[in-house]
């Protein structure tokens, strides 16, 4: 990075950072720090909702995942739309007529404590685990940047964002997240039109597109039906809506974003907003990817974009191999240029045979080059087991940030994925800290204390939930692909949250015990299910969520409704 790049990065997060502060200075009460006053309007609600959801991970993993494996994870956010008309009708009035600080504080109103202590307890596990990956996604940047050990850059960062959100509470969340997602999305446009610009003069956007869907890139839409397919159409629709509906229905760190509104209204326009805006968002960030592999169809990536697993090799006994790998890639890339350049033409042309002879050629030739490519990574990782603990998708986009974009903009870049990393990570520890100390401290520990007391205990929560989630982000180096691994993560425990949700919601004679027994079934079947089977991920939130319901309907004659 340049002296101009580290300007931007450092002058861009400061100023944000000190806007934050400024803004929520002197919050000693519980309704301040824990709910922001109830003062925020529906444009920040929906920005610090999106900002959220989107961490690091989206801006770092996403374009890799498209370079890869094209479109189709857009599907992924099909049932969002829905799940955010269902949370604004029905959802939202309930916790605001309640006046909760946590989404489990309604639980133990309509059933008892021990549904409300195995609700918050989920969420806890859940969230607490995934803040770790989303601590470690921007560790990967600062590392493969400035070269630091990973380990050491987790450590930093982490403080950092401990620090930042014990400062100022739900409202410093939501104030910087607001100004962190509009620089998020200037600099993803910036981006894009970059890409564009550095595309061949004779390669228009449609051309782009033309060749990303030769190669399997423009995969937008799946209707297959297929149980075991991650992303289609209907997994989106039905898993994805099943997954919305409890992500921002039932888990505090969403649910403490729109409890901060003025209104319920103010609330309601919140989520619809992200309902909006969140697919064409997504499908931005991954035509990014596409561009990206359009681009390095004309100018030569390197054969494995995790360059320091790849340079470690470059001194051993199997330097030699690796050499020929790459002398061989090196002649198969200029093949698939020329290839690329001769579909091109031919869609130029509009002759229709040459463009289905060029489109073979071309496949074929890009064939050969992914071969090559993969016989180069299954090298590295049996030589270097150390670079399987990240994919290397993970790298792809930061190393076209780093490496092909001006100075000034690279700084950008940087910063808007860190942004990202800080105001997701800040949101959740933000919500552990509150669930922590609401549902369970201030509930059964300390049910009396003054609010300053509660206010710092909250912080002291806070920085707890922040050292378990430093703790496992050195785990998350061991996972796959980064944004499946954190949509895994939740997929394995938001069914059973949201049929506890939907029971409590709206079956009314059905009483705690029933729903308690119920909810256990469903968690195990769903553990068992991920440890068994090849059953795609997005469907644990239906099993899930099913099994809550069906087994609380058959259990209905042993318990008696509560009067909630």
């Amino acid at each position: 990075m340049t002296q101009l790049d580290w300007l931007v990065l450092l002058a861009t997060t400061a100023a944000i950072v000190l806007y934050g502060w400024w803004k929520t200075r002197g919050q000693q009460d519980m309704n301040s720090y824990l709910r922001g006053g109830n003062e925020l309007k529906w444009p920040t609600i929906g920005l610090s909702i999106m900002a959220t959801q989107a961490s690091a991970i989206t801006f770092l993993s996403t374009p890799g995942q498209a370079y890869e494996d094209g479109m189709r994870f857009v599907q992924f956010y099909f049932g969002l739309p829905f799940a955010m008309i269902v949370i604004s009708i029905f959802i939202v009035p309930i916790y605001y007529k309640l006046n909760v600080f946590t989404a489990y504080e309604y639980l133990e109103r309509r059933f008892d404590l021990k549904m409300r202590f195995l609700g918050a307890f989920l969420f806890l596990i859940q969230r607490g685990l995934a803040a770790g990956i989303t601590i470690y996604a921007p560790a990967i940047i600062l590392a493969s940047v400035m070269g630091w050990p990973l380990h050491t850059t987790n450590l930093v960062i982490g403080a950092v964002v401990i620090l930042y959100t014990v400062s100022g509470g739900t409202k410093a969340v939501s104030q910087t997240q607001k100004q962190q997602m509009i620089v998020i999305m200037v600099g993803m446009f910036v981006a894009a039109l970059i890409i564009v610009y550095r595309l061949p003069p004779n390669v228009s956007l449609g051309d782009a597109t033309a060749l990303a869907g030769a190669l399997g890139r423009m995969n937008v839409l799946d209707f297959g039906f297929d149980l075991n397919n991650r992303y289609t159409f209907w997994s989106g629709l039905t898993g994805g809506f099943f997954l919305a509906l409890s992500y921002f229905g039932t888990d505090q760190s969403q649910v403490q974003r729109y409890l901060s509104g003025r209104s319920v209204t103010e609330s309601r326009l919140g989520l619809l907003f992200n309902g909006i805006l969140k697919i064409p968002m997504q499908f931005t960030i991954l035509y990014i990817g596409v561009l990206v592999f359009v681009f390095y169809l004309f100018v030569k990536p390197p054969i494995f974009f995790n360059t320091p697993a790849l340079r470690s090799l470059q001194n051993t006994p199997h330097a030699a191999q690796l050499n020929d790998l790459q002398r061989r890639y090196d002649l198969a890339f200029a093949k698939q240029k020329t290839a690329a350049d001769a579909f091109v033409k031919a869609r130029q042309s509009g002759d229709l045979a040459r463009i289905q002879a060029t489109k073979r050629a071309f496949q074929q030739s890009a064939l050969h080059t992914d071969a090559l490519r993969k016989s180069t990574r299954l090298l590295i990782y049996d030589k270097h087991p150390q670079a399987k603990k990240s994919k290397e998708a993970d790298y792809i986009f930061i190393y076209f940030v780093i490496h092909m974009l001006p100075a000034g903009i690279v700084g950008l870049l940087i910063a808007v994925i860190l942004f990202a990393a800080m105001s997701s990570t800040a949101s959740e520890l933000n919500a552990l800290g509150t669930t922590t100390v609401v549902d369970f401290y201030r509930r059964s520990i300390r049910p009396n204390e003054t609010d300053r007391h509660y206010v710092f205990v909250s912080k002291a929560f806070t920085v707890f939930w922040g050292l378990v989630a430093l703790s496992f982000a050195s785990f998350a180096s061991l996972l796959d692909n980064l944004i499946e691994a954190v949509n895994i993560l939740g997929s394995i425990f938001y069914g059973t949250i949201l049929g506890i949700f939907l029971v409590a919601f709206f079956l009314k004679r059905i009483g705690s015990n029933a729903t308690f027994i119920a909810a256990l079934i469903a968690q195990a079947t769903v553990l068992f299910l991920y440890f068994t089977s090849s059953l795609g991920f997005l469907w644990y939130n239906v099993v899930g969520c099913a099994i809550v319901v069906f087994f609380a309907l058959l259990l209905k004659p042993i318990d008696k409704p509560s009067n909630a």
